[in-house]
């Protein structure tokens, strides 16, 4: 799993029937590489979210029949980047 930033919602006219009518976004990762994937939690752009990737990704949007090797697995509400915390 990877933390990833939503850029924008991406619009096909014409699409593959192995996506489904899954909602597409479009995303960008920690070297600013932009990648797209399937949303199933409804992310909007500005979002913070958490990506499962590679054949589980298939399994994350609920159907294993969708082709894609990249779900948004849920959106980030906060989260605590302190390192090396001393317990």
């Amino acid at each position: 799993m990877d933390i990833m930033h939503v850029v924008d919602s991406l619009v096909c006219t014409q699409r593959h029937a192995g996506l489904d009518h899954m909602p597409l976004r479009l995303l960008k990762d920690g070297t600013g590489k932009l990648q797209v994937a399937v949303d199933t939690c409804g992310c909007r752009p500005g979002n913070w979210v958490f990506v499962v990737s590679g054949s589980a990704a298939r399994y994350a949007c609920g159907d294993p029949s969708v082709l894609t090797d990249l779900t948004v697995g849920g959106i980030i509400d906060a989260w605590d980047d302190e390192q090396d915390r001393v317990m």
